[in-house]
C-alpha cells in the first residue's frame, strides 16, 4: 500500500500515482548499508574527503580568478587602459618648415618644394598574409614603386610600432590624389603633404652649401628630439647650421578608427620654423669664378682640381668660396644609391672635396708678404734695404735659385715682393755669414700672427688647419737637424709649409685693410618668413691690430707695384687700382707646380681681396691669375 506522501495528483479530474525518487546516502564508514532500502533510489557514496578536496578545487579556482581580474583591473589597470587610449589617440610630430637659404642679393639658394609622402604604420598593416600583400601591391601600383621595394620598406620595420614610417618620398600629385581616394581600403597607409629640399642655387654652391640625408644611428643616438626617418645637414652651410635651418617641430593629438585612420583632432601645438639664412656670398661671383675654373680644369688635363676665395677686408665676411670639380647636391636629397655616392668616394678628383677649406698645399710665394712684414717688425731689414740678386745663394754644396736666370740685381722689399725676388726672401727669412735673419722660430711666430698652422673659425664643417714646421718636428719626425736650407725653403712658401686657400685669402684681407684679422664667416643675417631681417651677424675681429701699421704699408706698396711693373701687370685691365701677388708652388717628385694668385681692390679702399690656387696649373701668371681677374672684372662692372 502506498502511503499518501508518496504520490501527487496533477489535474483536477484524474489522478495519477506517481512514485517520488527518493536519493539516500547513507554515511557508513567502509560499506554499504545492506538493510537499505535501493528499490525506486539511486544511492551514493562519496568519502568525506573527497568532497573536501573538491571543495578546496573550487575555492582555488575562484581564487585565482579574483587575483587576476584584481590584477588586471587595479594593479596594471592604468597600464593596459594607456595601452587601449594608444589605440585609440595618437601623437603625430608636425615638422617644421626648414629655413630658406639666399644669398647676400636675395637670390635663392636652398628652397623647399611641395612634396607628398606615402606613410604607414605598422601595427595598423593587415597581419593575414593575404591581405598584407594585397595591400603592398595596391601602394605599389598606384605610387610606381616595385613591390619589392614596397615589402623591403614594410618589413624592415617594428611590425608592432605605432611610430609612422615613411614608405614613399616625391609622390606627385597625381599619384597622391589617387592613393587618398583610395585610403579607406588601405588601413595603416597614410597620404600626407610634405616638403623636400631643392638646391636652385647651382653647382657652385654645392660645397658651400651642402646637402641633407636620412639620419644615422649615431647621429639620433645624440639627438633625442629627432625622429627615426628625418633628415639631417650632412655637410656645408646645412650642417654647421642644422638647429637653426631645421626649427621646432610641433604636435598633433587625433583621435583615430580601426584602420588607424585620422577620425578627429583633439589638440594641436604648431611647429616654429626654421630661420632663414642670408649668405654674405655673391651668386654673380660665385658663377663668375665658377666658369672660369671649369674651363680650366676642362682645356687642360694636367690640372685636378681648383678653389678660389673671395673675402671683404672690411669685415670678414666671405664673398665667393668654390671647389672644383663640383657635385650636384640635389642628388643626396632625393636619395643617392650606394653604387653612386662610392663613384663619387672614388673619383680621382675628388668633387665631394671642399678645397678651400680642407685643402693643404705649399703656399709658394704668396707667403712673401707676410715674411716682408716680419722682417720689417723684427728689424731685420727696412723698406730701403737692398740685396743683389745674382740668380740665387750657394751654401756649401746646395745652391737655391732665383727663377730668374742671372737674377733681379739689387732689390729692396718693394722690388722683392713686385717680382717675387727668392733670394731677398732666403736673406730675410734665413740670413747669411754676413746678415742674421729672422730663423724659423720668429717666422713661425709672425704667420701664427697671421692666422696660418690653426683653424680660423669658418662657419663651414671640415676646416683645416695647414703646418708649420719646426726644428723638434724635423727632429722627431723625420730624423734630422733643421738646417738653413730649410729656412730657405720656408720663407719663399717651399718645404714642409702647407696653408689653405681660405688662410691665404684671409692673410692677404688682413694686409690689405692695415692689419686687422676678421674671422671669416659666410653668414650675413638672419630672417624671419616674410623676409624681415631678425638678426644682423656682427663682423668678429681676431686681432684688432696684428702688427703695427707702418710695417704692412712698405708691403702693401710692393704688392702695388706687382700690379704697376712685376708679376701682376695684368691688373692693370681693371677699372681701379689694385695689388696683387703670384705664386708657383712645387709638389710631389717630378716638380709639377701649383699656380697661385691673389689680389685686392681698390687699392687705397679695399672691399675685396681673392685667392685662386689651381693644382698643377703652373706658374700663378698661367692659370690663376686669368681666373681672378675675371671675377674681379665682374665685381668692378657689375
Amino acid at each position: 500500500m502506498t502511503k499518501p506522501d508518496d504520490i501527487f495528483s496533477i489535474g483536477n479530474s484524474h489522478s495519477e500515482r506517481v512514485p517520488r525518487r527518493h536519493y539516500r546516502v547513507d554515511w557508513v564508514e567502509n560499506s554499504y548499508s545492506p538493510g537499505a532500502q535501493t528499490s525506486g533510489y539511486v544511492s551514493s557514496n562519496f568519502e568525506t574527503g573527497r568532497l573536501r578536496w573538491v571543495f578546496l578545487g573550487v575555492v582555488v579556482f575562484f581564487g585565482i580568478l579574483f587575483f587576476r581580474t584584481a590584477y588586471l583591473q587595479i594593479i596594471s589597470g592604468n597600464e593596459y587602459r594607456i595601452a587601449a587610449e594608444d589605440n585609440r589617440i595618437r601623437i603625430h610630430e608636425i615638422k617644421a618648415p626648414r629655413g630658406v637659404i639666399y644669398d647676400r642679393t636675395g637670390t635663392e639658394l636652398a628652397v623647399n618644394v611641395p612634396n607628398f609622402v606615402v606613410s604607414f604604420t605598422p601595427a595598423d598593416l593587415p597581419v593575414d598574409p593575404a591581405e598584407r600583400v594585397a595591400l603592398i601591391e595596391k601602394v605599389a601600383d598606384t605610387t610606381g614603386e616595385s613591390v619589392e621595394a614596397v615589402t623591403l620598406v614594410i618589413d624592415d620595420a617594428d611590425s608592432y610600432s605605432y611610430e609612422s614610417h615613411t614608405l614613399v618620398e616625391h609622390l606627385d600629385y597625381t599619384k597622391a590624389i589617387m592613393l587618398q581616394l583610395q585610403a579607406k581600403n588601405l588601413p595603416g597607409i597614410s597620404v600626407t603633404p610634405s616638403t623636400f629640399r631643392e638646391y636652385v642655387g647651382g653647382e657652385s654652391f654645392s660645397s658651400v652649401i651642402g646637402y641633407l640625408s636620412k639620419i644615422s644611428e649615431d647621429e639620433l643616438a645624440n639627438r633625442p628630439d629627432y625622429l627615426f626617418d628625418d633628415v639631417i645637414g650632412k655637410a656645408g652651410i646645412e650642417q654647421y647650421y642644422e638647429s637653426t635651418l631645421r626649427g621646432t617641430y610641433g604636435k598633433k593629438e587625433v583621435e583615430v578608427d580601426s584602420l588607424g585612420k585620422e577620425n578627429a583632432v583633439i589638440s594641436e601645438v604648431a611647429p616654429i620654423p626654421g630661420k632663414n639664412i642670408e649668405l654674405s656670398l655673391d651668386k654673380g661671383l660665385q658663377d663668375t669664378l665658377a666658369n672660369s675654373l671649369n674651363d680650366v680644369l676642362d682645356h687642360n688635363s694636367a690640372v685636378t682640381g681648383a678653389a678660389a676665395v673671395a673675402i671683404d677686408p672690411r669685415n670678414g665676411e666671405v664673398l665667393a668660396l668654390l671647389s672644383e670639380p663640383s657635385f650636384d647636391n640635389n642628388e643626396f636629397n632625393r636619395g643617392i644609391s650606394s653604387a653612386r655616392y662610392q663613384e663619387m668616394i672614388n673619383d680621382p678628383r675628388k668633387p665631394l672635396f671642399n678645397r678651400a677649406v680642407s685643402g693643404e698645399y705649399p703656399s709658394g710665394s704668396t707667403i712673401k708678404p707676410l715674411i716682408g712684414v716680419a722682417g720689417l717688425a723684427e728689424g731685420i731689414i727696412t723698406p730701403s734695404t737692398t740685396v743683389q740678386s745674382t740668380g740665387g745663394i750657394r751654401i756649401g754644396q746646395w745652391f737655391f735659385p732665383d727663377w730668374k736666370a742671372g737674377g733681379h740685381g739689387t732689390t729692396d722689399l718693394k722690388k722683392a715682393i713686385a717680382e717675387s725676388v727668392n733670394t731677398y726672401f732666403y736673406l730675410v727669412g734665413g740670413g747669411d755669414e754676413d746678415r742674421n735673419g729672422l730663423g724659423v722660430d720668429r717666422i713661425r711666430t709672425y704667420l701664427e700672427k697671421f692666422g696660418l698652422n690653426a683653424l680660423l673659425g669658418i662657419d663651414l664643417p671640415g676646416e683645416a688647419t695647414g703646418f708649420l714646421p719646426s726644428k723638434e718636428w724635423k727632429e722627431e719626425v723625420k730624423g734630422e737637424r733643421w738646417y738653413i736650407g730649410d729656412t730657405y725653403h720656408l720663407s719663399i712658401g717651399q718645404g714642409d709649409l702647407l696653408v689653405t686657400p681660405l688662410q691665404v685669402a684671409n692673410y692677404i684681407a688682413t694686409i690689405a685693410n692695415g692689419g686687422t684679422r676678421y674671422r671669416p664667416h659666410l653668414v650675413h643675417a638672419y630672417t624671419d618668413q616674410d623676409g624681415t631681417v631678425t638678426q644682423a651677424v656682427t663682423p668678429e675681429v681676431i686681432n684688432q691690430q696684428v702688427v703695427e701699421h707702418k710695417y704692412i704699408t712698405p708691403v702693401q706698396e710692393g704688392l702695388r707695384e706687382a700690379v704697376l711693373s712685376g708679376s701682376a701687370r695684368r691688373l692693370q685691365e681693371l677699372p681701379v687700382t689694385a695689388a696683387g701677388k703670384t705664386g708657383t708652388a712645387q709638389f710631389g717628385a717630378d716638380e709639377q707646380t701649383h699656380s697661385w694668385f691673389t689680389a685686392y681692390a681698390p687699392y687705397e679702399n679695399p672691399e675685396i681681396a681673392i685667392v685662386v690656387l689651381v693644382e698643377a696649373g703652373g706658374g700663378g701668371n698661367d692659370t690663376a691669375l686669368p681666373v681672378a681677374l675675371d671675377a674681379l672684372k665682374y665685381w668692378f662692372n657689375r
